[in-house]
């Protein structure tokens, strides 16, 4: 009996550390996909501007069929 009792104890302790696990990525890993996974469809999706020198990290970008007003743009990485 005792035996049995043991290996309900540490079934347990397994599915709590799953448990905890699981909680960990859907509340602190998958936000932070999620979110740069939106905004690299974004970037994706826009019209940017041009680097001129070439040597840019970012760059303005704006939706497509959108007014390129100034507060209308977002920054995007320079991918040349």
């Amino acid at each position: 009996m005792k035996e049995a009792t043991g290996e309900l104890n540490a079934t347990v302790v397994v599915m709590l550390a799953i448990g905890v696990f699981i909680a960990f990525f859907y509340y602190t890993l998958w936000p932070m996909i999620k979110n740069n996974f939106a905004e690299n469809a974004k970037c994706s999706d826009a019209i940017c501007e041009k680097c001129p020198t070439h040597d840019c990290d970012t760059v303005t970008c704006y939706p497509k069929n959108a007014e390129h007003t100034p507060g209308n743009g977002f920054e995007c990485v320079y991918k040349g």
